[in-house]
């Protein structure tokens, strides 16, 4: 596929026939969300970058981050109701930049409950060195003509992570106990502050759990994550209730 000047093929790893090349426009019907990595997410000393695993929820799979900041985006992503899927390191794009061959791997294939799909790297701004601006440059309109959406996203704003890094820690539906959360549903149709809520739907060690993976879940949404902490007088409701 030509874009921006640039052939584009895709390389992945196909679950049928292993590692396959093909013309980017071939591909655009393929569930690269569930694909395995192109590359492996390894740690060696004196490396500064952190590579792991995080299980999503989402997909109930485990996907694969490379730094500190893809596992904040990823958490952000598996938070995202419109999110189904994930794919970590789903394929690498080659195209020629008139003196050599080039390759880049974004590093994540997010698919959307409505069918759409977005190619996403993550890269702070201030280390976005110039091939890497020409790699999401080539990526961003190879995903154009594909019918991809394409984003390169840096640093998260701060307080919403931090409030969805503590909501991820109760993620697991092992967090969730029936009795506690129809008691929450219960108590927070009408909007209510947090810890208040929590303790008229039970003992607070039983429900806050149940509390804390409602709201994972936006069964319950909680007033302000992106400006202040989630706290005791956090106010809770029921989406669509005014508390969003």
């Amino acid at each position: 596929m030509e874009s921006g000047g640039a052939y584009v093929e895709l390389s992945y790893m196909s679950p049928v026939h292993g590692r396959v090349r093909r013309p980017m426009l071939d591909c655009v019907t393929s569930r690269f969300e569930h694909v395995a990595p192109v590359r492996p997410f390894r740690w060696s000393r004196g490396e500064r970058h952190f590579p792991g695993w995080y299980w999503a929820a989402t997909t109930g799979q485990h996907v694969g981050f490379e730094s500190w900041l893809e596992r904040d985006r990823l958490v952000l992503m598996d938070f995202d109701p419109a999110v189904v899927g994930i794919g970590s390191q789903p394929f690498w794009l080659h195209w020629h930049d008139g003196e050599r061959e080039r390759r880049h791997a974004p590093d994540y294939f997010v698919r959307r409950a409505d069918g759409s799909a977005v190619v996403v790297d993550v890269r702070a701004e201030d280390r976005i060195a110039p091939q890497d601006a020409e790699a999401f440059a080539v990526t961003r309109l190879a995903c154009v003509q594909a019918g991809w959406e394409f984003e390169r996203v840096g640093v998260p704003e701060p307080v919403l992570l931090a409030n969805v890094r503590w909501l991820s820690r109760y993620r697991h539906p092992r967090c969730l106990r029936c009795p506690a959360a129809d008691r929450l549903l219960e108590v927070f149709a009408e909007p209510g502050l947090l810890l208040a809520g929590a303790d008229a739907a039970g003992d607070r060690l039983a429900t806050l759990p149940s509390l804390f993976h409602l709201l994972w879940r936006r069964d319950l949404v909680a007033a302000g994550l992106e400006e202040e902490l989630l706290g005791p007088r956090t106010v809770v409701g029921l989406p669509g209730g005014g508390t969003e």
